[in-house]
């Protein structure tokens, strides 16, 4: 029986498999549901924070390869998800998953794996796995996890060189809600905040929104409206908006734009405020004439520094994207604000004109810093100048 190297246990039987469109197989130990999926590999450097990685909706079609080890370590609960699912496709973890220790945990990451019909596989050398995609670029996988059942292969190896890619493909219709729905959380309580803040009806377009953008906008008094991706002008103007908010979300941004460009174009032209993070942010340049392309490493992870051009400081934020506005297309009417310090790529824009602002970085964290949270504020600022 193999020893397992990292704490001298010894190890069960090898009952998962991550397989590359190249054919290389890594074998280790399933967690979570027995089942296979494809999607695209991805490193995670955060150190904490995996519930909320994995809830984050624009992980979709990804398969997550946390850098840190020890991943499972304070367990999971019901309150620190970023949304109702896990939209990960799958997770990767070097060690096994041990027992946890926190006071507000409620069961351990296997089985909130499980209750997701989630996969996961352990054992594996995750260093090996970030080296390579540093390397060589974003990946194609399948992850499966057998159980103690002998499998075969062959389908799932013709499954994934079947699937695309990202490249081309709209997840943030997929991941949308399909109903409307209002927020009234504001930051984990009743806000002293809100006393002082006028109250303002927005409204959300949700491209695969988290949770704790919502409490943000909440705690300084705003009512978000939270509308599905494919809705109108006419739908999003029936609920008198002030402001407008374009979310996160999973996908490639020129597929999403082929969506919803009329509605993105129309509320550029209506002069009310627009905020947008992460895909909200591709999508906002596109409209405004910039263009978008795929990464060969995206940015991933709660510590990632961005400089702000306006007031020359630096700021470490939560990321998760693999497209990025290619800065050098930016139109004239169009001012950089943040740039990336990892590898110099765009990382915000605002309009010289119009009150229309967005970054590719996540301000409201969870998980991460709060460097960048002020931008919460600076949206609330421009509401209440032009409302």
């Amino acid at each position: 029986m193999q020893r397992d190297k990292y704490n001298n246990q010894y190890l069960r039987p090898i009952t998962a498999a991550l397989i590359f469109d190249d054919s290389e197989i890594l074998w280790g130990n399933g967690i979570g549901a027995i089942k296979s999926v494809v999607g695209e590999l991805c490193f995670n450097t955060s150190q904490t924070g995996y519930q909320e990685t994995l809830t984050d909706p624009s992980y979709a079609k990804q398969i997550i390869n946390f850098t840190f080890p020890h991943i499972g370590i304070v367990g999971a609960n019901n309150i620190d998800s970023e949304s109702n699912h896990i939209y990960a496709e799958g997770c990767i973890i070097n060690q096994p998953i041990g027992d946890y220790s926190n006071w507000r945990a409620e069961k351990n990451l296997d089985t909130f794996l499980n209750i997701h019909n989630t996969p996961g596989i352990t054992g594996i050398d995750t260093r090996y796995l970030t080296r390579k995609l540093s390397k060589d670029g974003a990946k194609k996988v399948a992850l499966i996890n057998f159980g103690n059942n002998k499998n075969n292969f062959e389908n799932l190896t013709k499954n994934l060189n079947q699937w695309k890619g990202l490249e081309n493909l709209d997840l943030a219709s997929v991941v949308s809600t399909k109903k409307q729905f209002n927020w009234t959380e504001t930051l984990w309580g009743q806000s002293k905040k809100q006393k002082i803040y006028k109250n303002f009806p927005i409204v959300c377009l949700d491209f695969g929104i988290k949770h704790n953008i919502l409490r943000n906008l909440k705690e300084l008094n705003f009512e978000p409206t939270t509308l599905p991706a494919s809705s109108s002008m006419g739908e999003i103007m029936k609920h008198n908006p002030k402001g407008i908010f374009l979310s996160n979300g999973p996908g490639d941004p020129d597929a999403t734009m082929k969506v919803i460009t009329p509605t993105i174009r129309e509320l550029i032209k209506s002069k009310i405020p627009i905020f947008g993070i992460c895909l909200g942010h591709q999508l906002i340049s596109l409209a405004l004439g910039a263009k978008t392309k795929k990464m060969f490493q995206g940015h991933r992870g709660a510590n990632q520094p961005v400089k702000n051009l306006i007031n020359q400081t630096v700021e470490i934020t939560s990321q998760n994207h693999g497209f990025e506005v290619d800065r050098s297309s930016l139109p004239i009417e169009v001012e950089e604000t943040h740039i990336s310090l990892f590898d110099g790529s765009n990382e915000g824009i605002k309009h010289k004109n119009l009150p229309i602002f967005s970054v590719q970085y996540h301000p409201e964290a969870s998980p991460g810093p709060h460097d960048s949270s002020y931008l919460f504020e600076e949206f609330y600022n421009l509401v209440n100048k032009y409302a």
